[in-house]
């Protein structure tokens, strides 16, 4: 191909579309909305057509994500661990995209993006060594007066929905989407309204990663629209509301609580890249407390 017709050829944009069930589709409403890149003027270009989710495509997120829970909830923590570690290690190998929409999204220079998608990288390894850990954490065995085994361990909670931080559009989504699946639940999310895209493109790694599809899925358009319904749904178990504002927290906290979904409030964060705890994970277990009798307790000592 010659020099001047290379430089003649139209450009190949790319479709963003939605990550539901393992899947690529497209809005079933067929709806989309402009995203548009960061800058300090206001004016930023247009980067792409980004779907605009429906309540219908809320719904079959949350029937993707609780047919996938049985195996997912299933698996060996150990595997669990391998499976986001993949996660990182191609996230790695797509680096300079993600440093690209990053830049975009959030208006960052090319060197503050790419700190900010290392920071992102390292957030997976580091909750995917908690996978087989957080059992010794927050499980173990209880002292009773009696003849019994008394010991407690956590399970997952079930489907969760995230309502993504707004202006951290990558390292903050993964920082919350990473501990909800690290202990065995799926999770819809809801990705930032304004700057969507890394989290669309996020759907393409985990698609690959060996991830079930299923466990995580992505949705993109308005919190306040999508978020009502997905609150209310019977078969949501919780709701993680950290990109919600305070007036949408409060409807979705009402509208949550007609199930007892657990809930966890909006917590203001200044700085997603510091060191995250492990209150996220714990936030979305549940304890199970077993009994198992020793037999009678003789002057011989213990019988079994």
């Amino acid at each position: 191909m010659s020099e001047s017709s290379s430089a003649t050829r139209l450009s190949v944009f790319k479709t963003y579309k939605l990550y539901v069930g393992g899947k690529f589709p497209r809005s079933e409403s067929g709806r989309v909305y402009e995203v548009t890149a960061k800058s300090s003027s206001g004016q930023g270009k247009w980067l792409a057509n980004a779907p605009l989710s429906s309540r219908k495509d809320g719904r079959d997120a949350v029937v993707a994500a609780r047919k996938a829970f049985g195996g997912w909830s299933g698996a060996t923590a150990y595997n669990r661990g391998q499976i986001l570690y993949r996660v990182a290690e191609m996230l790695e190998g797509r680096r300079e995209q993600f440093v690209r929409e990053v830049g975009e999204a959030e208006g960052l220079s090319k060197s503050k993006a790419a700190a900010v998608v290392d920071a992102a990288i390292d957030r997976w390894v580091w909750y995917a060594g908690w996978t087989d850990k957080i059992a010794q954490l927050v499980g173990g065995a209880n002292p009773v007066a009696g003849p019994f085994f008394n010991l407690s361990t956590p399970e997952p909670t079930g489907v969760v929905t995230v309502i993504a931080p707004q202006d951290s559009s990558f390292l903050g989504l993964v920082s919350v989407i990473a501990p909800v699946i690290a202990t065995g639940n799926t999770v819809v999310v809801i990705a930032s309204e304004r700057s969507p895209l890394p989290a669309l493109s996020l759907g393409e790694v985990l698609a690959t990663s060996d991830l079930p599809g299923g466990v995580v899925n992505i949705l993109s358009g308005k919190a306040a629209e999508i978020g009502p319904h997905l609150a209310s749904h019977q078969d949501v178990n919780a709701i993680d509301l950290a990109g919600a504002d305070a007036a949408l927290a409060k409807e979705l906290e009402i509208a949550a609580a007609d199930n007892l979904k657990r809930v966890l409030r909006p917590q203001p964060v200044d700085d997603w890249s510091a060191d995250p705890g492990t209150h996220r994970i714990t936030a979305f277990l549940e304890t199970k407390t077993v009994w198992h009798p020793t037999g009678s307790l003789g002057a011989g000592g213990s019988s079994y």
